[in-house]
């Protein structure tokens, strides 16, 4: 019996070991990347011990609908809000105004009496409400 020596030798290489260890190394190399992510140490911020007992006035301007301006419950205009403010912060200059607009209301209402309070250089907060209440 006689050997054939026409079998062609291979011409390519096959990949398919070298892609295996390539994701197997790509795999390892994600599992240890995050294994250090989550090892960080982040030191927080502590409350202090002693609260805060002080207080200070704090004055509720709304907005309705309509453009009325309401400074805990009473109306008034923006020149007697603006006295109004002036007032109460020289009796205590860390005083703050919430604002209470309005969903019906302008927006360029609510903006008039933030910018008040700016010029004023008054502590002030806009009072939300959840969706649905």
């Amino acid at each position: 019996m006689q050997v054939q020596d026409d079998a062609k030798p291979y011409d390519t290489i096959n990949v398919t070991p070298m892609l295996d260890l390539a994701y197997v190394l790509l795999v390892v190399f994600i599992l240890m990347t995050t294994a250090s992510v989550q090892g960080l140490s982040i030191t927080m911020p502590k409350p202090s011990n002693q609260p805060s007992t002080e207080k200070h006035e704090v004055k509720i301007v709304q907005v309705m609908p309509g453009g009325q301006v309401l400074l805990n419950g009473a109306n008034v205009t923006l020149a007697q809000l603006e006295s109004e403010l002036a007032a109460a912060q020289a009796r205590d200059p860390k005083m703050s105004v919430a604002i209470k607009g309005d969903a019906r209301t302008q927006y360029a209402s609510v903006v008039a009496i933030v910018d008040l309070c700016n010029k004023l250089g008054v502590s002030m907060g806009l009072v939300t409400s959840r969706i649905g209440n």
